[in-house]
Parts: structure tokens; C-alpha cells; sequence
């Protein structure tokens, strides 16, 4: 039998990223919390964390993750039964992209939490690669640009979202008087949202170019649109985020007439219990264009 204090741990090290900060979390030592570690390894005969070069569950801690969180996601619907079990708020671990969360998220998915008071913990990742943490057992669902689900999870496409390459009107007259060519992408700064975002690097593809290119990275979706403002450089917005902007002549797009479509899906577990499924359905109604 599987000792849930022990997965409790486990959960607590990956979400809180350190020994140290898990123990915070649930009211322990230190100590006490790679006590409870070493004896889930003993008992499984195997690591259950990769300790360097940073903290992660091995394959083996991945699964037992993905029990874990849909075991106390089952245990939330057995306590609205039998109200006596009942405990603190159920929390979520969802992974979302930034310009979701920037965007159309909280209205989709804010009445729910309201109704059924839940907590939200969100790890913001690029839609590129959240995936790699549902898999990990790190999040309960995610949302991302894969149509593929993992096993035992599933897919559920909202749409699409639509990318700009966009600047000021100054600095498309100063960097781009000629307009989107190989030349102009050598030299004019670029901003990209992180290591892993490739929304530039495909927009620079459809123009033709593959060459080098200067950029800032800004892992942040508001700061990015105030670079942008601040004509620091040209970047790959959701239209949706900036259609004020667009109506003003604030920010223009450096190559009218393209946009990149970005698909995104809500990947969850089966069989997670009904806060997951009710979450599923209100995202369901949700249409991007």
C-alpha cells in the first residue's frame, strides 16, 4: 500500500522546488520532509527525484505524482459528498502560457472558481512545452500547442490564437523602410519571450530568413507589449491583447497582412474527478478565433 504522507512530500518538494520550502509548506522540518523521501526511495527500491542539475521527479516520481494529484482531486468530490471529510480548498496545478493568461484565461475559468472554491496554482510555461509537465506529473492539466495527448490523458482543442509581428510606427519607418527583408531582420532588435519561444523564429522562416538576429528575451507577456510601446523592438503579439493599440496606430505590424495562427488544446488526465471535468467544460465553451 502506498503511504500518502510520503507522496504529500514528494508533491510538496516538486511544487515548492526545494527540501526546505516543502517543509514550510506542510508544517515540517527539513529533515522530516528527506526523511520521507528516502523512505518512499527505500520502499520503491529507487530514486523518486534527480537532484542535479535541478530538482525533478525521475519517471517513477513522475508517476506517482500524476496518482497523487487526481487521488486528492477524487478525494475533493468524496468530501462534497460526505461533507465530514471535507478539508481545506482544493488547490489545481494547471500550466498556462503567458499570453493566455494575459488575456481570455481568468474570464473563462474565474465564475467556476468562484462557485466551487478552488485555488489555483499556475506555473506559467510556453505552450510549446507544457506538456513536459503534465508528463512529469508536475501539473494536474496544462494548456498547449500539441494535438497529442500523453497516455491516459486526453486533448480538447479551443482554437487558435492569433500572432502579430508587431512595432511602433517609428520603429517600422526606422528599421524596416523597406519593409520585412533579409537585411533589416540582421539588424533590427526583436523581442522573444523566452529560450524555448519559437513564434519569431517561424515568422522569420515564412519571410524567408533563417540568418541570426538581434532580440531581448522578456518572460513576461505585459512587459513584452511595453517594449514593444517603448519601440525597444518588434515582437509576436496576440492580436486580442493589443486591439486598442492596433485602432490607435500605436503599434503596427512590420509585414502587413501576416500573422501566425497558434493552435491551443487543454491536455488533462482521465479520470481526475468532477472539479477537472467541470473545469474541461467551461474551457469546452470557449472559442478562440
Amino acid at each position: 500500500m502506498l503511504d500518502y504522507k510520503l507522496l504529500e512530500a514528494l508533491a510538496a518538494v516538486v511544487e515548492c522546488g526545494g527540501f526546505e520550502r516543502a517543509g514550510d509548506a506542510l508544517g515540517l522540518s527539513q529533515s522530516a520532509i528527506s526523511q520521507r523521501i528516502r523512505t518512499l526511495e527505500i520502499r520503491l527500491g529507487q530514486p523518486v527525484l534527480v537532484r542535479t542539475p535541478e530538482l525533478a521527479p525521475t519517471p517513477v516520481g513522475g508517476q506517482l505524482l500524476n496518482h497523487a494529484r487526481r487521488v486528492q482531486l477524487l478525494e475533493r468530490d468524496l468530501g462534497q459528498a460526505l461533507p465530514t471529510l471535507a478539508s481545506e480548498a482544493p488547490r489545481l496545478r494547471i500550466a498556462v502560457n503567458a499570453d493566455s493568461l494575459a488575456t481570455w484565461w481568468a474570464e473563462a475559468v474565474g465564475a467556476l472558481c468562484q462557485e466551487e472554491g478552488v485555488v489555483l496554482d499556475l506555473v506559467v510555461e510556453d505552450q510549446d512545452i507544457g506538456l513536459r509537465r503534465l508528463r512529469d506529473g508536475d501539473v494536474a492539466a496544462c494548456l498547449c500547442a500539441s494535438p497529442q495527448p500523453i497516455a491516459g490523458a486526453r486533448a480538447l482543442s479551443l482554437g487558435r490564437m492569433s500572432y502579430l509581428p508587431l512595432a511602433t510606427p517609428a520603429y517600422r519607418r526606422r528599421h524596416f523602410p523597406e519593409g520585412p527583408t533579409a537585411d533589416a531582420f540582421r539588424h533590427a532588435p526583436a523581442i522573444v519571450f523566452g529560450p524555448h519561444d519559437q513564434l519569431q523564429h517561424r515568422f522569420l522562416a515564412e519571410c524567408g530568413y533563417r540568418g541570426p538576429f538581434p532580440y531581448h528575451l522578456c518572460p513576461a507577456s505585459e512587459g513584452f507589449v511595453r517594449l514593444a510601446l517603448a519601440g525597444m523592438g518588434y515582437g509576436m503579439v496576440p492580436r486580442m491583447q493589443v486591439e486598442e493599440w492596433l485602432r490607435d496606430d500605436k503599434l503596427v505590424s512590420i509585414a502587413p497582412g501576416q500573422e501566425l495562427e497558434v493552435p491551443l488544446y487543454w491536455h488533462s488526465w482521465r479520470h481526475s474527478g468532477q472539479l477537472v471535468e467541470r473545469l474541461t467544460a467551461a474551457l469546452a465553451a470557449v472559442r478562440l478565433v
